[in-house]
């Protein structure tokens, strides 16, 4: 166990702020164009994989009850990226829709790679400050999600996902043999009428109107207005198109994450609504050591999900037989989630043995499979 006097080192934290100047790698893209756009997926998937490879797991954990002063340098890490997401943004828009030396192919090529970026940092930033109890930090997170225009998963995160993931109220929870094409249009109708709803129940509890300005829903539309009107006042309508196609590839990415981060884990039904408490086993988990950099420990889900508030340095992981182990690092599990044969070769079996281990006495998986079992008791 790793105390406070190791973790709150700067050398231990820099690893994880590595990220930070991965926004040199848009800016040579979109100054250079042609060969260079690939730069951003290169130097982010590609990369940490490779990394991966090198590094391997790391399975030490540090003092859970390590203090949030001990924590000053990853903290920074997470909040001083949405100014640097805000500039990469709206200075790329500014840079592409007045050159002329890239193509219209080009430009949205670039902006591929910013939501590569606005993707694989920012919105697992803006998962880590939507969960602290620091209102900044939940404003910075706020902010974070405006800019891809995807501020409903705050409310749909908290408020579904964690509650009653493994179940059938959980939209992101992926069912065995769903394909993640069809799971990314179901997540996309669902889950934000999901999030409404759940909004709309929480203020109904307190005898207000789900259009009541408690709702947060105002607060996410209008800055994500803010951010759609910023878009076309310094682009125009390229602009908007380019914002537009860099918040759609960040979702990609999130949903990606999603899917494989639960893919055919379910709780177990106990009847009448009721199902077993979230356990580490009830998600994917991934200790790998370079890529755990990039994703600040969003790869040790398991301990994320049995224990929110968690701030990510000290985010724990499991042996193998208390929680499922991937065989790889995100950046390679999504895009094997891309094409469904190959993923459900290679998880499909592990799906199974994790029944047999957790859940020996289930025979029959049918209902967990349609996701046909009634949903769980609302709290």
């Amino acid at each position: 166990m790793l105390p406070a006097s190791t973790i709150s080192r700067f050398r231990n934290a820099a690893p994880f702020g590595i990220s930070i100047a991965l926004p040199i790698l848009v800016l040579v893209a979109v100054t250079q164009g042609g060969w260079f756009l690939i730069l951003p997926p290169l130097g982010t998937w590609w990369l940490y994989t490779a990394l991966d490879a090198i590094t391997g797991r790391y399975t030490e954990n540090a003092d859970p009850m390590i203090e949030d002063a001990d924590l000053f340098w990853y903290r920074l890490v997470t909040m001083i990226w949405f100014p640097i997401q805000l500039v990469m943004i709206y200075g790329v828009i500014w840079y592409v829709t007045g050159t002329e030396h890239l193509s219209t192919a080009e430009k949205f090529g670039a902006f591929f790679g910013v939501g590569v970026l606005s993707g694989t940092v920012g919105i697992v930033y803006s998962h880590e400050l939507m969960h602290q109890s620091n209102r900044f930090e939940r404003w910075l997170g706020d902010l974070l999600l405006a800019t891809v225009l995807y501020s409903h998963f705050r409310t749909e995160h908290l408020l579904v996902h964690h509650p009653y993931v493994g179940t059938t109220r959980d939209a992101v929870t992926a069912r065995y043999n769903e394909g993640f094409h069809r799971f990314f249009i179901r997540v996309l109708f669902e889950a934000p009428v999901s999030a409404w709803r759940a909004e709309k129940a929480m203020l109904a509890r307190r005898g207000l109107s789900a259009f009541d300005r408690a709702n947060p829903f105002w607060r996410y539309g209008t800055l994500q207005f803010a951010a759609i009107i910023l878009a076309v006042w310094i682009g125009g309508w390229l602009g908007l198109a380019l914002f537009a196609f860099q918040a759609f590839v960040a979702v990609w990415q999130l949903e990606l994450v999603n899917y494989v981060e639960h893919y055919g884990l379910t709780r177990k039904h106990l009847g009448d609504g009721k199902y077993e408490r979230v356990m580490p086993h009830h998600s994917w988990n991934a200790d790998h050591k370079a890529s755990n950099w990039l994703l600040i420990n969003l790869q040790r889900h398991s301990d994320h999900h049995y224990k929110p508030a968690r701030r990510f340095p000290l985010l724990q992981t499991y042996p193998d037989n208390e929680a499922p182990q991937l065989p790889y690092g995100y950046p390679i599990m999504t895009m094997a989630a891309i094409v469904p044969p190959i993923w459900r070769r290679v998880m499909n079996p592990r799906v199974r043995a994790w029944r047999k281990q957790h859940y020996p006495e289930v025979t029959d998986w049918s209902a967990y499979k349609a996701g046909t079992l009634p949903p769980p008791v609302v709290r």
